[in-house]
């Protein structure tokens, strides 16, 4: 392997489309295969970054968005009902319900198992205790 093909955390965070600090925590849980600098750097092989792009690579047509908030996941559960959808994420060991329109769903051709972005676009953030 040479170098030209290791990315520093803020370049593959940048590829992948999610924030600096997201990929340090995928880092230290061990979810994406990094190698280490004589200094104690982690730099992440471009293929290891193959794994999480499918879904987060646009396609011919698609826009670019400016919302950073991107967590990458796997659908856990699609229901259409009429005109809505109920489309679960599951992103590490969290899950993320969203409504969304039925249409959307068919166009996505969402189904369990596949790759997804949950994209959070919110102007207030509450806070609860478990």
């Amino acid at each position: 392997m040479t170098a030209s093909t290791l990315l520093t955390p803020r370049q593959a965070a940048a590829r992948l489309g999610m924030s600096y600090p997201a990929l340090k925590h995928w880092i230290l849980a061990g979810r994406i295969r990094t190698v280490k600098t004589p200094g104690g750097h982690h730099r992440i092989p471009l293929e290891a970054l193959e794994e999480f792009l499918p879904a987060a690579r646009a396609q011919t047509g698609s826009a670019r968005i400016s919302g950073r908030n991107q967590l990458l996941g796997t659908v856990a559960e699609v229901t259409v009902e009429g005109l809505l959808a109920k489309v679960v994420l599951s992103v590490g060991n969290q899950r993320i319900t969203a409504i969304i329109t039925a249409d959307a769903v068919r166009e996505l051709a969402l189904k369990p198992g596949d790759a997804a972005l949950a994209l959070i676009k919110a102007t207030e953030v509450m806070i609860g205790r478990p």
